[in-house]
C-alpha cells in the first residue's frame, strides 16, 4: 500500500469540522470494505475540506437543537437493515428522455447554455455555494472564492505528486474536482477518478467546462479510469450517465457509469444523494479495494 493515497473532495453546503467529515468518510469507506468482504484497518486517506471558504464556523456534533443553523441534520451512521425497493427499467427509460429534453432546449450545438438567464437564476437561488463558485465573488479578504476552494484540492494534489491517486468526488465536489484536474495540475498523473452523485452531466457543467476546453472530455492526467456512480433515485445525478458527455481521454480513459443503490437514510428518510451511503455501495468498495491492493 506504500506509495497510494484516497484523496477525497466534499460536496455544497456547510459540513462538519474537517477532522469529523474526514472520519465519517473514512468509517463509510470501511463499512464498503467490509461489506464485500476486504476490510482494511489503514490506508492513507485525505480530505480536501473547503466548506470553511463559505461558511465561517463548521456544523457541531453537540448542538442538539434542530433550529439551530449549525444543527447536523444527518449523522453518518452504520447501515440500516432495510430492504430498499430499486427502481425499475421504466425509472431508466424516464431519465434518458429528461437527459435528451435538456440538451435539446438548454444546450446549443456550440455548447453555449440556451436560457442561461433563467438557469443562473435558479442556481442563484437554490444553490447559494455553486452559485458563489463559478461566479466571480470573493471572500471578505478579497480572494476570488473558486480560486481558493480550486487551491484546496490542488495542494493536496501537488503533496502527493509521484503516488498512486485515488480521487472520489461527491456532488459539487465533482465540479471542482474536473476543474482542478483540466485547469491546475494537468501535469500530475491521477490513476482513479470515482465520481459520486455528480452533476457534471447537466448542460450547464458541459457549457461552462466548454468555455475553457474546447472539447470537454476525459482529463488527460486521468492513467487508469474514471468510474461514475449514481443512484437512479439521486435528484442531483439524473443525467446518471457521463460517458456521452466526456468522450476519452489520449490514454484511451473513457468513463464507466455504475448505477448504484444508496442506502443512507436518516429518521426514517432515505437521501439517495448522500456521500456516506455511496462511498459504502459495493461498487465504490470494490474499486477502492482494487486500487490499493494494486
Amino acid at each position: 500500500m506504500a506509495g497510494r493515497i484516497v484523496i477525497g473532495i466534499h460536496g455544497l453546503r456547510n459540513k462538519p469540522h474537517k477532522w469529523l467529515l474526514t472520519h465519517w468518510w473514512k468509517r463509510s469507506i470501511r463499512e464498503g470494505l467490509a461489506g464485500i468482504g476486504r476490510e482494511k484497518r489503514f490506508f492513507r486517506f485525505g480530505m480536501a475540506y473547503w466548506a470553511d471558504v463559505l461558511h465561517p464556523a463548521p456544523l457541531r456534533f453537540w448542538i442538539r437543537n434542530p433550529e439551530n443553523p449549525l444543527f447536523i441534520r444527518e449523522k453518518y451512521h452504520r447501515r440500516k437493515d432495510t430492504i430498499i425497493r430499486e427502481p425499475g427499467p421504466l425509472r431508466k427509460k424516464f431519465l434518458d428522455a429528461v437527459e435528451k429534453s435538456m440538451d435539446k432546449i438548454l444546450l446549443n450545438e456550440d455548447m453555449t447554455l440556451n436560457l442561461s438567464g433563467i438557469t443562473d437564476k435558479i442556481i442563484r437561488v437554490y444553490f447559494e455555494d455553486l452559485h458563489a463558485y463559478t461566479s466571480a465573488e470573493k471572500t471578505s479578504a478579497g480572494y476570488v472564492i473558486a480560486d481558493c476552494i480550486r487551491e484546496r484540492l490542488s495542494c493536496m494534489i501537488r503533496k502527493h505528486r509521484g503516488k498512486r491517486i485515488l480521487l472520489i468526488a461527491h456532488s459539487m465536489g465533482t465540479l471542482i474536482a474536473y476543474d482542478v484536474l483540466t485547469r491546475c495540475v494537468p501535469d500530475v498523473p491521477v490513476d482513479t477518478f470515482v465520481t459520486l452523485g455528480s452533476p457534471l452531466g447537466l448542460p450547464f457543467c458541459i457549457s461552462r467546462a466548454a468555455r475553457y476546453i474546447p472539447e470537454p472530455g476525459v482529463p488527460e492526467n486521468i492513467t487508469g479510469q474514471w468510474v461514475n456512480l449514481a443512484d437512479l433515485s439521486d435528484p442531483v445525478a439524473f443525467n446518471y450517465t457521463l460517458s456521452d458527455d466526456y468522450p476519452a481521454n489520449g490514454h484511451g480513459v473513457r468513463v464507466t457509469d455504475m448505477t448504484v443503490t444508496n442506502d443512507f437514510e436518516h429518521g426514517g428518510d432515505r437521501n439517495p444523494h448522500k456521500s456516506y451511503g455511496y462511498l459504502r455501495t459495493p461498487e465504490c468498495a470494490g474499486i477502492i479495494h482494487e486500487f490499493l491492493s494494486g
